[in-house]
């Protein structure tokens, strides 16, 4: 498996709500004055940006990098609902607790629970007729979404049912109506639900007492035999706890039961209370483990005690940047955005530091040591890691330690998607080396490099890995022996630019030179006669019938991961001298980054959904392209970089639920927009420079952490003006048109005069231009 596509195996379902820009959602949270967000950020979170279109986001329950994501679930099949929901929808099927935020393929769902009254039912139904099964319709007027706490009134059944969590719990609220119904009041487990069809390898279900429930299953999805388990008790007594195996009724006593689809139904007497609180602990573990979580978390059932708890929790992390504007919809977008890209990786360990590793087997973490797992990291080394390293500092040494106990443990060596205890293997590169490398570079402690290097050099140097044996010995992966060769090699060459500040950092000189000498491998793709990188064969020339807008040069395979020749193009980070070089000088590499933007949208048939918010054949929807509209700055035309970022925050952003051109993925699409934002972007992020776009907003506040704060202030006569006129930092005349991150990391203030006219000057110099394959450690 390579690319998302590939997993999903087309987007017919994708299609179906594509077109629908849905803005009632969008009313479900009234959205408060900018005044009431001073001391409590979280009012100006709206989660339902994202639940539309193709975000994959979900509007539930989750704390900063928390391993429970408690949340509803409305589909559990078809691309757009990779997290189980989707605002077109109007019914759910209940609440499970670990969901996927914005990625581009489904899995989780672990756990449903689902209240009812009536006759109990042990299957969902269908959304065509929800009375088939135990689903409940809704109305998005009574549903509510705020950071740490969700609520909706389940029509049906006359159910309000609320939710909130910690770290590793989650906790439901279930106020039944007071009426006859109340006599029939039952709540379901259901173990088979989850991502697509029959995904449940085995499970096991028992009641270790009788206001209890425990179990887990292992699952065969996107992650390969993931294992996950539970411990859920209930506030009230059950009066009877009916078991399901294969959806047939098994005789009392015969627990524990183990099965593939295991489910049970939990009858209450609500005469004297109405209200159910659920609460359940989880595990990568053990069921053991997932009650020993929630003895240390959740005691009690305060249910306002822990949706107070998660509410401070996201108000720490949301605080971390405040910015100052009169515009509203740029202030619900940016925190939104913030919000997406705090939810992860999410932690996967336990209270006690035991975690389940790569390799299937149970460690125990070091005092003080986390655990993390869901790295989107095609994606989120672009901006997403970068932001971490800002305002998250606390947590780097952390998420870049589990990655290398990942590269340590599992049988695929470096991760590449890791997903709770598994390898998913999607999309190109291993790029966990630029997450490790960026740390290194950027001077983070705890953390040990030399084990981290010596993952890194194995991939590297030694492994037979998707098209790296011909990396190595041809300088190029020829697209007749390898699907996906032109943007494989592109992704090796920073993945080899990276581990060589490692290199240098431990002083292996000779590694350090080889690696970024072989680093600039992309250039053998690039044919003078039609100026594109063209996927070449393993007898040297070039693959016939090539066409930039094409995906590939036969029907075999693809030859460019999620984009075509026209993206891959420009896809070098690291080398932008170079680029413009190998593209005939910056007259010519400017003409051909202006003809990107100015072609037709138009893609063939066979182009994958991902490839979306098209300007041109450029693709804010899309990762390979985020990086581009800031290479104007590299050939002395930084004043195109600020026009195009500007159009594309404007443009490509909404404060609606279909508000995003592609999948979330984790944060990297609104890394994107926080950091384009603020006034600069990474685009090599593992050199640690900064590149200056145009800042959105009056004023930006960013803690670094111990006391640091970076300011950024724009002065501009009108909102619209985006052209830089000049820049001080701190207080200093400055002509350059990026900075490094040794700059700011102990504090800066930045200050930007705007205009609505180009200063042709700013940042055009040869000395002002930011470097490009220059191997430092910061």
């Amino acid at each position: 498996m390579i690319s998302r596509r590939s997993f999903l195996g087309g987007a017919s379902a994708a299609c179906t709500v594509s077109a629908i820009r849905t803005t009632a959602f969008a009313r479900v949270i009234p959205h408060p004055k900018s005044s009431h967000g001073a001391n409590d950020p979280a009012s100006l979170v709206d989660i339902t940006i994202g639940t539309g279109g193709h975000g994959h986001c979900f509007p539930g329950a989750v704390v900063p990098f928390g391993a429970i994501q408690l949340s509803p679930d409305t589909f559990t099949d078809g691309w757009d609902w990779c997290s189980g929901y989707h605002i077109s929808d109007t019914s759910i099927m209940g609440f499970s607790h670990t969901h996927l935020s914005g990625t581009g393929c489904g899995d989780l769902l672990d756990f449903l629970v689902m209240p009812g009254t009536g006759e109990s039912k042990i299957v969902p139904g269908s959304r065509e007729n929800p009375d088939e099964g135990y689903r409940s319709r809704f109305d998005h007027s009574e549903e509510h979404a705020e950071p740490g706490y969700y609520s909706v009134l389940l029509k049906d059944y006359g159910i309000h049912a609320e939710l909130t969590a910690t770290e590793r719990t989650g906790l439901h609220r279930y106020t039944f109506p007071r009426d006859a119904k109340a006599k029939t009041a039952h709540i379901i487990v259901d173990l088979q639900h989850s991502y697509g069809q029959s995904n449940v390898i085995s499970a096991s279900l028992h009641s270790p007492a009788p206001d209890a429930l425990a179990g887990g299953r292992v699952t065969k999805s996107w992650g390969d035999g993931r294992e996950a388990y539970f411990t859920m008790q209930f506030s009230q007594k059950p009066t009877r706890i009916v078991y399901y195996s294969d959806d047939a009724e098994v005789p009392a006593g015969t627990e524990p039961l183990t099965g593939k689809n295991l489910k049970c139904v939990a009858f209450f007497d609500l005469t004297h209370n109405p209200v159910i609180f659920v609460k359940t602990g989880i595990s990568g573990v053990s069921a053991e483990s997932a009650a020993n979580n929630l003895k240390a978390e959740l005691p009690g059932w305060d249910f306002e005690r822990v949706r107070r708890s998660a509410r401070e929790k996201w108000n720490n992390q949301l605080s971390r940047i405040s910015i100052t504007t009169d515009n509203e919809k740029h202030r619900r977008i940016f925190y939104a955005a913030l919000y997406h890209a705090s939810i992860g990786p999410a932690l996967f360990d336990d209270a006690d530091g035991s975690y389940r590793g790569m390799d299937k087997q149970v460690h125990k973490l070091n005092p003080g040591q986390r655990n993390y797992t869901t790295f989107s990291l095609w994606d989120t080394y672009r901006a997403t890691h970068p932001l971490y390293t800002l305002i998250n500092a606390e947590h780097v040494p952390d998420f870049v330690n589990a990655l290398i106990l990942m590269a340590e443990q599992s049988p695929a060596g470096m991760p590449v998607w890791p997903l709770q205890g598994t390898e998913t293997g999607t999309m190109t590169g291993y790029h966990s080396a630029a997450v490790m490398a960026e740390a290194c570079n950027k001077g983070f402690t705890g953390i040990d490099y030399e084990r981290a290097y010596k993952c890194m050099m194995k991939r590297a140097m030694v492994d037979d890995y998707r098209g790296l044996g011909y990396y190595r010995k041809m300088h190029y992966i020829p697209c007749d022996l390898e699907e996906e060769s032109v943007s494989k090699t592109f992704e090796y060459c920073y993945d080899d630019w990276s581990i060589a500040h490692v290199a240098r950092k431990l002083g292996h000189e000779d590694d350090a030179k080889m690696l970024a000498d072989r680093s600039l491998n992309y250039r053998n793709y690039y044919d003078k006669q039609t100026n594109f990188a063209r996927p070449k064969l393993a007898n040297g020339e070039w693959a016939p019938n090539f066409n930039p807008l094409e995906m590939g040069t036969s029907k075999k395979w693809r030859d460019f991961t999620e984009s075509n020749s026209w993206q891959t193009t420009f896809g070098i980070q690291h080398d932008a001298a170079g680029l413009i070089e190998t593209l005939g000088g910056h007259k010519a590499f400017l003409a051909k980054l202006d003809e990107l933007f100015d072609q037709p949208s138009t893609l063939p048939p066979d182009a994958p959904p991902d490839i979306a918010g098209l300007v041109g054949q450029y693709a804010q929807g899309n990762e390979p392209s985020h990086h581009i509209a800031y290479l104007y700055v590299y050939a002395g035309q930084p004043h195109k970089t600020q026009q195009r970022i500007r159009m594309l925050m404007e443009t490509m952003y909404a404060a609606l639920p279909d508000g995003l051109q592609g999948n979330e993925d984790v944060g990297q699409m609104s890394s994107w927009y926080i950091m384009s934002s603020m006034g600069f972007y990474p685009v090599d992020p593992v050199s640690g420079n900064y590149i200056f776009g145009t800042p959105l907003f009056d004023r930006v506040k960013l803690e670094l952490g111990k006391g640091k704060q970076l300011e950024i202030v724009a002065h501009r006569s009108a909102p619209s003006d985006q052209y830089i006129q000049s820049v001080t930092f701190n207080g200093k005349p400055y002509t350059r048109s990026w900075f490094n991150h040794r700059e700011i990391v102990d504090g800066a203030k930045i200050e930007f005069t705007l205009g609505s006219q180009p200063n042709l000057e700013f940042g055009t110099k040869t000395e002002d231009i930011p470097p490009s394959f220059k191997l430092e450690t910061a």
